[in-house]
């Protein structure tokens, strides 16, 4: 049994995030680099602009205030833009499906995410990884519950988020508890991370089951309401790479990897991860399509 929901805007707002407390770090600015620059479009290089899309707040990555955006993709995007000689500007919105969609209609050039990088996706879309995940869930403090697992979360109401790989993952377990007898899960899929949150601690939801990095900022900022469990466990992933998204065979993807492995050779790339509490989740090279496969 699936309960699918796609919450108002009004509901999102009713989560009170504090500013995430970023390190103090000085980030290098960049120069011109003419050889990457020469690879861009022409049409780039005349507007002298690219357009990044998200699906709304994903922090520390990505911390969208109205048409403001802060977070390690921000910072991350501004040094490309420097590196590139072009503005970088970010767009938003509604779910993962739409950012897909709107990245291979050609409307923005690209999304620096982090996205998560499965073989299924790779089919329209190449992936430029520059960071490595994990997937656990936030749950009310103590855990009442005692979920712990995938196979703990049988019986109980798990938020996703709608579209991703946590949500096809869920959904896989959630038959795997009926084909064994137990209570099924009742799936809750959101379109945004505050609504995944706030149904935990609202109580309508039992846990969350998401990206490790944004979920130890949300339980952070929690006041003590929320903890993490299922830390250190594969929870139905292999290797989670995540990365920027770009069309199926753009140009823009081979520079991309290479623009961001000159920020990581000059220690760019390390001084922001280190400034947003994400060293963990540092990778040593880039690369392309790195992603592995979902439970069928």
């Amino acid at each position: 049994m699936y309960l699918k929901l796609i919450t108002s805007a009004a509901f999102a707002s009713l989560v009170l995030v504090s500013p995430i407390r970023a390190q103090d770090a000085t980030i290098p600015k960049q120069t011109v680099n003419e050889q990457l620059r020469a690879r861009l479009p022409e049409n780039i290089r005349t507007e002298g602009k690219m357009i990044s899309v998200n699906n709304g707040s994903f922090p520390p990555y990505e911390i969208v205030t109205g048409t403001e955006m802060t977070g390690a993709s921000d910072d991350l995007t501004e040094a490309i833009g420097q590196l590139l000689g072009v503005k970088i500007e970010h767009a938003t919105v509604g779910g993962l499906p739409a950012l897909l969609t709107g990245v291979n209609s050609g409307r923005y050039q690209f999304a620096f995410g982090p996205v998560g990088d499965f073989k299924s996706r790779e089919e329209a879309n190449d992936f430029v990884d520059w960071v490595q995940e994990f997937v656990v869930f936030a749950v009310q403090k103590g855990n009442p519950k005692g979920i712990t697992s995938l196979d703990t979360a049988c019986g109980n109401r798990i938020a996703v988020m709608a579209g991703g790989s946590a949500e096809r993952v869920i959904q896989v377990q959630a038959e795997k508890c009926k084909a064994d007898g137990k209570e099924p899960i009742v799936v809750q899929s959101y379109t945004d991370q505050p609504s995944s949150i706030l149904s935990v601690r609202s109580k309508r939801a039992e846990a969350f089951f998401s990206s490790q990095a944004p979920l130890t900022y949300f339980v952070s900022q929690a006041n003590g309401q929320l903890e993490l469990t299922g830390v250190g466990q594969k929870n139905g992933f292999e290797n989670l790479y995540q990365g920027a998204v770009v069309p199926k065979g753009s140009p823009l993807g081979p520079l991309l990897l290479d623009t961001i492995k000159v920020l990581m050779d000059n220690g760019t790339y390390a001084a922001i991860m280190k400034k947003w509490g994400l060293e963990n989740n540092m990778i040593k090279e880039p690369g392309i399509n790195l992603g592995g496969t979902l439970p069928k």
